[in-house]
């Protein structure tokens, strides 16, 4: 654990340990250096954002693991491999703990963990940077490391205007209904209708291959969504028409129930494909919840949630045009399969939150 944090009131008083875990797993998950905010926030960096890094942790031998913990950026190594990133300004000091974990049966017991070598550094600190491209975990408000800018990211959302924004249809930015305050962009509550209120808003910009990340925060029951390849070509009444991203309150919200197999659930490719997800990897309603889409340049799309991946699919491959056959896409040819086309964020009549909505082109 690094800048660990302790509570001696907790539990009635027994005390509670908690903060950032850099993990050892030897399980076949293989998430050995992603980052867990133990007993407070759950995975920050769970390692279905770097998978390659998998294969670092060798079980049955000594490893060596580095933890960079430099101003508001936490970085990880094993065995010299580069693991896990991440930003976040929760706690900048704190102690470093050696865990005793618990055991999941009692043909577990009397295992053992062996540390050596265990030196740190505290004056004097330069950051060694990531050589390799590794997603970032920036939690911090609309903004950019310098590494991440390196690698190509850039915002979506400045977290102060609409600049880089316009309605669906429309040349500019709805005069209502969607908000901006203290660097959240809100669509309000309205009547539950599709874009009947303020409207979709969509990028200026169009894209193909691309990475997005984006934060989003749902109220009670609500419904939205983030759409890819728009291309505004369709002229439909409503929400305009793409690949969708799912954003919505399954508990209370009633097309969770709708479409096929739950493939209108939170993070679902909306219509198509249900999102594989547990429910421990979930945040409430009225806290921020992190999506990411990622389309590379020979159309293999997934999506992810708080880091987990829970939907993968091949763009404009047969299986996809079959499940398009049997959707309510089933009118648009060619559906999903633009070369380019804009994002967008739906209004659906629900108040929804977005932030840290970044983008890096993929080639």
């Amino acid at each position: 654990m690094a800048r660990g944090q302790f509570d001696p009131a907790a539990r009635d008083g027994k005390g509670l340990v908690f903060g950032y875990q850099i993990e050892a797993d030897p399980t076949e998950r293989a998430w050995s250096g992603g980052v867990y905010d133990e007993a407070r926030r759950g995975w920050l960096y769970p390692l279905d954002l770097n998978p390659e890094a998998g294969s670092a942790f060798k079980l049955g031998e000594f490893n060596h693991y580095r933890i960079e913990a430099i101003g508001n950026e936490i970085k990880t190594w094993i065995n010299g491999q580069e693991v896990a990133y991440v930003v976040d300004d929760m706690d900048s000091i704190g102690f470093v703990a050696l865990q005793v974990h618990s055991v999941r049966d009692s043909s577990e017991a009397g295992r053992k963990t062996y540390f050596k070598n265990i030196k740190i550094q505290t004056e004097n600190l330069k950051p060694e940077p990531f050589s390799k491209d590794v997603f970032v975990v920036n939690n911090t408000l609309n903004n950019l490391t310098e590494y991440e800018v390196s690698k190509g990211w850039k915002l979506l959302f400045n977290g102060q205007n609409s600049e880089g924004w316009k309605g669906a249809y429309k040349e500019t930015f709805p005069e209502s209904g969607w908000s901006i305050s203290d660097g959240i962009l809100t669509i309000s509550k309205s009547d539950g209708g599709e874009s009947t209120n303020a409207g979709d808003i969509v990028t200026v910009e169009k894209f193909s291959a691309f990475d997005l990340a984006f934060d989003f925060k749902l109220t009670e029951g609500a419904n939205s969504g983030v759409k890819y390849f728009v291309t505004l070509s369709e002229g439909n009444k409503g929400s305009a028409i793409g690949l969708e991203y799912q954003i919505l309150d399954d508990e209370k919200h009633p097309d969770a129930k709708m479409g096929r197999e739950g493939n209108r659930t939170l993070a679902s490719l909306y219509d198509l494909i249900k999102a594989e997800k547990q429910p421990r990897f979930l945040k409430p309603i009225g806290e921020w919840n992190k999506g990411r889409i990622v389309v590379t340049p020979d159309n293999k799309v997934t999506h992810y949630l708080n880091g987990i991946k829970v939907v993968e699919y091949q763009r404009g491959s047969q299986e996809f045009r079959d499940l398009v056959a049997i959707s309510k896409y089933k009118i648009w040819p060619n559906f999903g399969e633009a070369a380019e086309g804009h994002i967008l964020l739906q209004d659906h009549g629900d108040e929804v939150s977005f932030k840290n909505i970044k983008l890096k082109s993929l080639k």
